[in-house]
């Protein structure tokens, strides 16, 4: 007697209940990449942040410019990659860092490097998208910008205005305010809603967080809720270790004390960790897709029609242009051929008459001399 299969022991099973397993799996065999940018002067913490939150050192050559380099320093670009794996999962991380922004005397211009780099990124992706071979395109897009604000003022300066303005309808844009442990937790507040006005009074959009669904359990939903009424985070960065009351921390040393970075109460560092990598990270890679990629594509089709209806036109132009001339040729042709006509019609009736002539003047010359012969 045969052996049943399993898969006939239960009719009505179908099996495509094993589609998000066979995504996992496909997904997890191939990686993941994400691309982060900082952006923000010097001093603000912002590799010292990187460290903490990716748990490793993509800073360890780096070499701080002195007075005289800052005067005439411009605005770079850096690339660094690590791969990170957890529990199986890989990353490519790619943070874009900027140095020397705001650090020149004049930094009108320190905005256009960040947007040039974000669209050349686009433009790239594009055309490896419009190619034949679009197995293996490499995604540098920028999928999160962290712009850091410094603690020190009182609200977003002109600088950060003009850049922000410029970048948040082409990259997600999350505000950060560095070195916070030099605030208070009033100052704090007051900082973020101020700048919370500024970015309302000038019609600037950050990031926005997707709503939970109804199905989603309370803690979830409490937790989404914290991290909305924390934007702008404002974070302290550390790489140092610390022994605190028998248990070893991640924190900064004062003469006053430890500032635990990992504690709510002294930083919202746990809070962007957990928005940058546990919560949110494909959802702003979906963002960076759906939305910025989009619009940045549909303006790239949109302006190669146009070049095409141009040329199009131009040419059109050209052939009318080739007619009429062409036209215009057969004309003088025809005109020329139609004068020669008349010529040759001229001078066969001149041959006809004249011929006629001589034949009236030949039977004249008959006649005379049938008359002098009857004399």
């Amino acid at each position: 007697m045969s052996k049943t299969p399993s898969f006939d022991k239960d009719r009505d099973y179908i099996g495509f209940a094993t589609l998000p397993e066979q995504v996992h799996r496909k997904s997890v065999k191939r990686g993941f990449e994400f691309t982060l940018m900082v952006v923000g002067e010097s001093g603000l913490g912002k590799s010292t942040l990187i460290n903490s939150l990716f748990l490793g050192d993509l800073y360890k050559n780096r070499q701080m410019p002195n007075v005289e380099e800052r005067i005439e320093k411009t605005t770079k670009v850096e690339k660094k990659t690590m791969d990170i794996e957890e529990r199986g999962v890989r990353l490519r991380l790619t943070v874009v860092d900027t140095p020397g922004f705001g650090d020149a005397i004049n930094c009108e211009d320190s905005w256009r490097v960040c947007t040039q780099y974000i669209d050349e990124q686009f433009r790239q992706y594009f055309t490896d998208e419009s190619g034949l071979n679009r197995r293996n395109i490499q995604d540098n897009r920028v999928h999160c910008c962290l712009y850091f604000v410094p603690p020190w003022g009182h609200s977003l300066r002109q600088m950060d205005l003009d850049l922000i303005r410029r970048l948040h309808r082409k990259v997600n844009i999350v505000l950060v305010i560095g070195k916070a442990d030099c605030l208070n937790k009033q100052e704090v507040r007051k900082l973020k809603e101020r700048i919370l006005q500024d970015l309302e009074d000038n019609h600037i959009q950050l990031y926005q967080f997707p709503e939970c669904d109804s199905d989603e359990d309370d803690d979830f939903k409490q937790q989404d809720r914290e991290l909305k009424a924390s934007i702008p985070f404002a974070v302290v960065g550390s790489n140092t270790i610390l022994e605190v009351a028998g248990k070893k921390v991640r924190g900064r040393q004062y003469p006053w004390g430890v500032v635990n970075v990992e504690d709510p109460e002294h930083s919202d560092f746990i809070k962007l960790r957990t928005f940058l990598i546990s919560t949110h990270m494909q959802d702003l890679k979906d963002t960076t897709q759906d939305v910025h990629y989009e619009n940045f594509r549909a303006q790239c089709i949109s302006q190669i029609s146009q070049h095409a209806l141009r040329e199009r036109g131009k040419l059109k132009r050209d052939s009318i242009s080739s007619t009429n001339g062409f036209d215009a040729a057969i004309s003088e042709t025809d005109r020329l051929l139609l004068q020669k006509d008349e010529e040759i019609r001229r001078m066969q009736d001149m041959l006809t008459q004249m011929q006629e002539k001589l034949k009236q003047t030949h039977l004249m010359e008959m006649k005379k001399n049938d008359s002098v012969i009857d004399v």
